[in-house]
């Protein structure tokens, strides 16, 4: 639990309990007002100084410079950086140390002054606390006691947090209230270890935002992503809890190693660095293999290839590193040297010796203590269940399948591995079957059930999320780093909807923190039915095509999206104007043009419908669409040109950005020419037409009748995932597998007459034991329930249509006559996630 109280006194517990579930801004153990036995922060715009020991580690000077910053933003004065030697700057100090580094810490502990329990030798963990008299001319400090550098500077970041100052303060220039008093409420605050211990993620694929951007408008000299750079993605990661980076690695790219700088700022920063799961041993093969690709190849080449990742392993195996075990093709592609499953696995295991080896010569002996990751991705995950011999301190890393399903949890032998398991996540994906780049639409809710999965069935060692360019992911980023730093934390303030409240409020104001999370809610449930990059419903390749979508449910999306635009445009006026580029980056952008690319989309797909037949109608729908497309490029071009002062010129790129990699992007749009958008005559009549026959049912999965739990297991709601108000999943997660007494939900249908065929739609998750099917319980009128049973495998036609669709449609073969019936769904393992109920009338003959 990363936050418990060290016990002082009743009324102390009940406030930290309140701050771990307060949706508050700021936190409460922070006011403008005096407290009694509180510590005075800043008085009347004067903060007091911080003081930290010289001696202790670098990024213990970085965290109390930003600190001594954010307090100066916050309250507007200027506070005095202090080192352990100088005289006493103020009756009151900020005092900042690491256990074990800081002579002025260490020596209030050696005296008994302040206790610190268990923090030594804890991971990642800090206490805040004031102590009255630490020093001659010093009648009170507040403590941040760090159990390591990183704990130490979590500490500090926290205390920002506290105040009033976003993670995002640079990154999405989210500008902190000014409040010239500051006072910490009496206590002592603990806060660690994390759930996670290492957590961090993977710049990738940034080609069309973060390298353009550093290239042109950050760091214009270098012209690249360098040390620049990095230090303020190094920042942003402290500022979120987060301690580990994969760093960018597409050709555009110089490699992250190629500058020494990078490496030697990021221990400054106490960032651990990896790489990813098709980059062994630290190295940036696109960048740093120099000889031919197809030398890539340990069959054929083993010394050359130990030699390359022998010279990494000598140059940076000072530094606090991740080391990813293993070997595939040089730009993520499939192993080489050998064909076939047996020879692949044989190679493989050869391969990871060699790397242990490699990491006992060069980095050290007991090559047990490193830690080192193997990541089961596409094939591989193949040839690891087919037999790897993979040691026991190695951690296993669960990929999902580029979309935000995870495809395989840790079971009961992989949780007893002393390595234990993590989870590479997916927020921006390039490749098949449709890439998602451009607007970071996994929403929330499915974050937090697969990762609260992984977390439950016991992925606790590493979590890292392929984040793109950083932005437009900021949310999600949020919420996948505070997860991993306290999930109990997380769950207990309201899940992903809570999140959502939390930082909508922390971020834009108690005042209007509801109707931001609101938006951003329902922005992600409209774009989970499909994303803004699958605006097309064919793959590159194949025959353009028709969305699947009447052109009335077309119409009912697109008046989704502009209720949403209209409570966007209510809300905006009443952002203060010092967040207003914030709003634009955070909320703005991504609600309106997503809502703008469909706009765009089924305005065009209705004109060539309606070509022919209602030539007036198709023309206003043909002129809607170039209106939607040319304000979609206003709006781009006011991200890169305008906000903050033309800050992010050359972040944002509307998708597809360019040609390149089309077999992986949606096609460029094809609008009708403003010639043909003009009205050549009066409106064609519209004409009564009788009310359709009802052709198809739909029962949200969440509208059921009644519930019966079973003693170990229920059906619980997930707020906000699917089409409806959420979808049902059964908790907890490891909950075992039976063929009857699972806990069941029941639906009573009155179904209008005729014959109805019973289909289910699932949210496209993958079973939870590790297989490739997912069971259900399914009984009509009491009569003896059928298994359901939906095949999950990746690749295959269902896994393509579901990650597009956001659903997958199971037949059940259930057949029903018009009039009422009772359907009864059990659980037979834990892993559906059923979305709806779906009942389509079978046409006489069918």
């Amino acid at each position: 639990m990363a936050q418990m109280a060290l016990a002082q006194g009743l009324a102390f517990c009940l406030l930290l309990l309140c701050g771990a579930a307060n949706a508050t801004n700021p936190d409460p153990w922070v006011s403008s007002y005096p407290m009694a036995e509180g510590f005075a922060l800043s008085v009347r715009g004067q903060p007091v100084p911080i003081r930290h020991d010289m001696q202790d580690h670098p990024v213990v000077a970085i965290a109390a410079a930003d600190l001594a910053s954010d307090l100066g933003m916050v309250t507007g004065g200027d506070p005095m950086l202090l080192g352990s030697d100088d005289h006493a700057g103020s009756r009151q100090e900020v005092w900042i140390g690491t256990l074990g580094r800081s002579r002025l810490i260490d020596a209030l502990v050696a005296a008994g002054r302040v206790q610190v329990g268990d923090l030594a030798g804890a991971w990642e963990s800090f206490v805040i606390t004031s102590v009255t008299d630490p020093a001659p001319g010093v009648k009170k400090a507040l403590l941040i006691i760090g159990s390591d550098r990183r704990g130490t500077a979590y500490g500090a970041y926290e205390l920002s947090r506290a105040i009033g100052v976003s993670p995002w303060v640079w990154w999405a220039d989210v500008v902190p209230a000014r409040r010239p008093d500051l006072y910490i409420a009496a206590g002592i605050r603990r806060f660690g270890p994390p759930s996670v211990k290492y957590r961090g993620i993977f710049i990738n694929d940034e080609d069309w935002g973060l390298h353009p951007w550093a290239a042109g408008t950050f760091d214009p000299e270098r012209g690249d992503i360098g040390p620049k750079t990095y230090e303020k993605v190094f920042g942003l990661l402290l500022r979120l809890r987060a301690n580990l980076l994969w760093p960018a690695m597409h050709q555009v790219t110089q490699a992250f190693n190629a500058d020494p700088a990078n490496a030697r700022l990021a221990d400054r920063y106490a960032i651990i660095m990896g790489s990813s799961h098709a980059e062994p041993m630290l190295r940036n093969n696109v960048g740093e293999w120099t000889g031919a690709a197809a030398d890539y190849d340990y069959a054929k080449n083993p010394d050359l290839v130990r030699d390359y990742w022998r010279d990494r392993l000598r140059s940076n195996g000072d530094f606090e590193n991740v080391y990813t075990l293993g070997m595939r093709g040089i730009h993520d592609s499939g192993i080489v040297g050998v064909e076939g499953a047996e020879a692949q696995r044989t190679l493989l295991n050869r391969i990871i010796a060699d790397q242990r080896r490699l990491l006992a010569q060069n980095v050290s002996p007991e090559v047990e203590q490193l830690p080192q990751v193997f990541t089961p991705y596409k094939e591989v995950l193949a040839l690891y269940r087919a037999g790897l011999d993979l040691p026991d301190d190695v951690t296993l890393v669960w990929p999902d399948d580029n979309f935000g399903y995870i495809r395989q949890f840790p079971n009961a032998a992989e949780r007893a591995r002393a390595g234990g398991s993590g989870v590479y996540y997916h927020l921006s994906y390039l490749g098949a079957p449709l890439s998602h780049l451009w607007l970071s639409t996994v929403p929330p809710s499915l974050i937090a059930l697969e990762m609260g999965r992984a977390y439950d069935l016991g992925a606790r060692t590493l979590w890292v999320a392929n984040v793109g360019d950083i932005k437009p992911a900021e949310t999600n980023i949020d919420l996948f780093t505070s997860m991993g730093w306290d999930m109990e934390g997380f769950r207990r303030a309201g899940g992903a909807p809570g999140f959502l409240r939390d930082w909508s409020a922390r971020t834009f104001g108690e005042a209007l923190g509801a109707d931001v999370a609101d938006i951003l809610t329902r922005h992600h449930r409209l774009n989970f039915e499909r994303k803004p990059e699958h605006l097309q419903w064919w793959l590159p390749g194949e025959r353009p095509r028709r969305s699947d979508l009447t052109l009335a449910q077309a119409s009912k999306r697109l008046a989704a999206f502009d209720q949403l635009v209209a409570d966007l445009d209510r809300v905006q006026p009443l952002v203060p104007a010092r967040l207003r580029d914030a709003f634009f980056q955070l909320v703005e952008y991504p609600v309106r043009a997503t809502a703008l690319a469909n706009q765009r989309y089924f305005k065009t797909e209705a004109y060539e419908t309606l070509f022919n037949a209602k030539p007036v109608t198709a023309r206003k729908n043909g002129a809607e669409a170039r209106a939607a497309d040319a304000a979609l490029k206003a709006l781009t071009a006011r991200y890169n040109g305008e906000i903050a002062g033309g800050k992010w010129r050359g972040i944002m790129a509307e998708e597809p950005a360019d040609s390149l990699w089309r077999k992986y992007r949606l096609s460029p749009p094809v609008l009708p020419a403003a010639t043909l958008t003009l009205p050549d005559r009066a409106d064609e009549p519209v004409p009564s037409a009788p009310a359709p026959e009802v052709k198809e049912i739909v029962r949200q999965a969440e509208a059921f009748s009644r519930a019966e739990a079973a003693a170990d297991a229920t059906w619980t709601l997930v707020p906000d995932l699917g089409r409806g108000e959420g979808a049902m999943a059964v908790a907890p997660v490891t909950a075992p597998m039976r063929e009857q007494g699972g806990p069941a939900l029941f639906y009573e249908l009155d179904l209008p007459p005729g014959t109805w065929s019973l289909s289910l739609d699932l949210i496209p998750t993958f079973p939870v034991d590790g297989g490739e099917m997912i069971r259900l319980g399914l009984s009509v009128d009491g009569a003896a329930a059928v298994t359901v049973k939906v095949v999950r495998v990746t690749g295959d036609g269902g896994w393509v249509q579901g990650v597009l669709d956001g659903r997958v449609r199971q037949t059940t073969g259930v057949v029903l006559s018009g009039g009422r019936h009772m359907l009864r769904l059990e659980m037979r393992d834990a892993s559906p996630v059923i979305d709806a109920l779906i009942l389509r009338r079978v046409a006489a003959g069918d």
